[in-house]
């Protein structure tokens, strides 16, 4: 009997018998649900009546003819997955033949649900802006589709929730740069698919930033005890919990004490030990005029010099036993005798390092 299925390395598709014979079932994944709410004319999309060109250096294709290009490639769905981990292989070997990709991986692991615990959304958001400066191109045209669902779901969080918006926004910016090069400056060969789709996300993109840039935080309503009514030591220590120096700033503009804490020269000494060594504070050190180190505008002259600590309420881990990629919570099929020696937390960029072959 032939092996019915789009690889023979593949394990085929799932049939059902009916009255009318065999029929094949589709899986439809969750993460483009949202799409079916997506309501389009296709009327419109299908008329003589063209609207202004995008980009009319580059091509003179109407909009309409984008759209419809575009609701054509988010129509179709994408595989889910039950394991929520990846083996990582870069070489053939006996047992195993291929390599594993980064639109693999992104399409293996679950980002869509992991951009709902707020433990991870940082990392997720830090891991698809790495890939939105240097890799879009190496996805495939379904690990793209993933990536720009997924990269829906986060502005749309932000959105609703408010949660870190400034990191989105430079999300956004960078992916916003590097398809306008692509586009513009680069050309099409390098892109994966129709230009249109292509166009019509840029679009998206910047309507994405003007939601963002247009995003107003409500004050809250506290009946109860507040930031403010805390002890100044407990407020300073706080602060002092807080490892990005724009949040420091942000809530020293919120009231004339959370001023006077957010300009203390331990907070900003204890965040510059944080982030950088003692060999790059020999380098870069600024004195007052009363020879004394501003801290604080030595933390910002290390920070265009030197890369920054990160740090992040969960990770990815890779296991060394099995060569396998996965969120610590979900866990994965491992024989090692003892599997928590094996684990190696693994930051965005080596992320993307594991996949460059």
């Amino acid at each position: 009997m032939p092996f019915l299925g789009k690889d023979w390395r593949s394990p085929g598709w799932v049939w059902t018998k009916t009255e009318h014979g065999w029929k094949r079932n589709i899986f439809y994944g969750h993460e483009l649900e949202d799409n079916n709410n997506t309501e389009i004319d296709l009327k419109a999309l299908c008329s003589d009546n063209k609207e202004n060109l995008f980009v009319g250096d580059v091509c003179e294709l109407a909009t309409t003819k984008r759209k419809k290009d575009f609701y054509n490639n988010n129509t179709k769905s994408q595989f889910v997955f039950r394991d929520k981990w990846i083996y990582v292989q870069k070489g053939s070997t006996k047992e195993r033949h291929g390599y594993c990709t980064l639109g693999e991986a992104l399409n293996r692991l679950d980002f869509s649900s992991a951009i709902q615990d707020l433990r991870r959304f940082n990392y997720v958001a830090k891991l698809f802006q790495l890939i939105a400066r240097s890799q879009l191109t190496s996805l495939s045209g379904a690990a793209q589709k993933n990536y720009f669902n997924i990269l829906e779901k986060i502005v749309r969080k932000v959105l609703e929730d408010q949660y870190n918006p400034r990191l989105v926004k430079e999300l956004l910016n960078d992916l916003s740069s590097t398809l306008q090069s692509l586009t513009i400056h680069v050309g099409r060969c390098v892109l994966v698919g129709n230009i249109n789709i292509w166009l019509c996300r840029l679009e998206t993109i910047l309507k994405w930033q003007q939601q963002l840039n247009n995003l107003q935080i409500p004050k809250q309503v506290c009946n109860g005890m507040s930031f403010n009514d805390l002890p100044l030591y407990m407020q300073n220590k706080i602060l002092c919990k807080l490892s990005d120096a724009y949040d420091i700033i942000n809530l020293g503009q919120t009231s004339p004490t959370l001023q006077y804490l957010s300009e203390n020269r331990t907070l900003w000494k204890k965040l510059c030990h944080f982030h950088f060594s003692d060999k790059q504070f020999c380098r870069n050190l600024v004195l007052t005029n009363s020879d004394n180190v501003d801290w604080k505008l030595m933390y910002f002259t290390l920070q265009k010099h030197y890369p920054m600590r990160e740090q992040y309420g969960d990770t990815l881990h890779f296991c060394k036993h099995c060569s396998i990629l996965f969120w610590k919570d979900c866990g994965h099929p491992c024989s090692a005798n003892d599997p928590d020696s094996c684990l190696m937390p693994i930051s965005p960029q080596h992320f993307i390092d594991l996949f460059k072959f």
